[in-house]
């Protein structure tokens, strides 16, 4: 399934006074249907958002974005199918997504072998910059944020016991896991049960009666909203009113809506974006999304937003040729060099070594915000 964005009909006008406007391809691979398309629906509004806002404000040096979008349906080899497509059919400058880690880790690789830069907004994943210097991503890796989040919740709870749930067939759920468990143990915090689901499980009460009889101080929960939201919500039914911790795919106000009322209360997350941060950035983007959407915005659109803007502060660096290898190859060097303040605060890019210990992608160099939800909302804990 295919959605193009023709943005900023003002292009039109430019384009027929200005022999040199044109349109600027840039391929977006979200998951707009499946069991992420909570998270892809609204990076691809963040998306949107900015590449609006941007060419309304004359475009990269006079030239107009164009999205196009392509639903990789939260399936692995759907979102290499839509990278294929982008980069060797639409022939795109750049490929922005996919949503979750585990089609980041199966499409990313293709981009950097045809050295197109893949910029991911929501991959959080250790590796996932590994394939080589066209890896790109402004989110904060679960290897950043975890360890901050669990010292933060042990110095205002004093935990000193927990339990554990985690996916155990989700790249992003099994690797917050085992973040999870080294920060757990660095912390010195005792683990009284380590229980497992897998994505698409609707009932998690078994695994939630064995933890609620070790009468742990808190839970730690490695999940995706769709399974992480029933999960707090059934906790509560369990009478489980400890508070749970969480990575950023917990992040979500879909939370809200899976665990209603005082349910979802106490939930602690880590992130380099709250919706109650009041910066002079984050305030102008919350007040654009909700009058564009009608709805609040979350850290997944915030992210998208500011990956748009980088992304431009370095299209607007490079010389088009019209040599869409060269371009490609400008742009790549262009948007190493960029930093930005953004919905997300302060940013720039860090170069990384893979595993083999050689310089490969760029992962975001962020500081995280720790925040607990009460009363429907994400509360930035001070």
């Amino acid at each position: 399934m295919k959605f193009v964005f023709k943005l900023a009909p003002v292009a039109v006008a430019l384009i027929a006074c200005s022999a040199h406007a044109a349109d600027i391809k840039i391929g977006v691979t979200e998951a707009l249907t499946g069991g992420a398309a909570q998270y892809g629906n609204n990076i691809r509004n963040g998306f949107v958002l900015a590449a609006d806002e941007i060419n309304a404000a004359g475009g990269i040096n006079g030239n107009q974005i164009k999205l196009i979008v392509e639903d990789e349906q939260t399936k692995k080899e759907e979102a290499i199918n839509a990278f294929k497509k982008l980069i060797f059919q639409d022939k795109v400058l750049m490929v922005f997504g996919p949503t979750l880690s585990n089609s980041a880790l199966s499409a990313q690789p293709l981009a950097q072998a045809a050295k197109v830069v893949a910029f991911g907004t929501s991959n959080t994943v250790d590796g996932i910059t590994d394939p080589g210097d066209y890896i790109f991503r402004d989110s904060v890796t679960e290897s950043a944020v975890i360890p901050v989040t669990v010292k933060t919740a042990k110095a205002k709870l004093g935990l000193k016991k927990v339990a554990v749930m985690y996916a155990n067939n989700d790249a992003f759920s099994k690797g917050g896991y085992d973040i999870f468990k080294k920060a757990l143990a660095d912390d010195h915090i005792a683990t009284t049960d380590t229980e497992t689901f897998s994505t698409g499980d609707v009932d998690f009460k078994a695994q939630l009666t064995k933890i609620k009889s070790t009468n742990p101080d808190a839970i730690v929960l490695s999940a995706l909203i769709a399974e992480g939201g029933p999960i707090v919500a059934q906790a509560r039914q369990l009478g489980i009113n400890v508070p749970i911790i969480g990575g950023n795919g917990m992040n979500s106000p879909k939370l809200f809506t899976l665990a209603p009322g005082a349910a979802s209360d106490n939930l602690w997350v880590g992130s380099p974006w709250s919706l109650s941060n009041d910066s002079p950035e984050n305030t102008k983007f919350v007040a654009a999304y909700k009058a564009k959407f009608n709805a609040n915005p979350d850290q997944f659109s915030a992210q998208a937003y500011d990956g748009m803007y980088i992304a431009a502060a370095a299209m607007k660096k490079v010389h088009f040729t019209g040599n869409l290898a060269k371009d490609r190859a400008d742009l790549r060097n262009a948007l190493a060099t960029v930093k930005w303040t953004g919905a997300t605060g302060p940013f720039k890019f860090v170069q990384v070594k893979n595993k083999a210990g050689k310089m490969a992608g760029y992962d975001a160099d962020q500081t995280p915000i720790i925040s607990v939800t009460k009363g429907g909302q994400y509360t930035i804990v001070k």
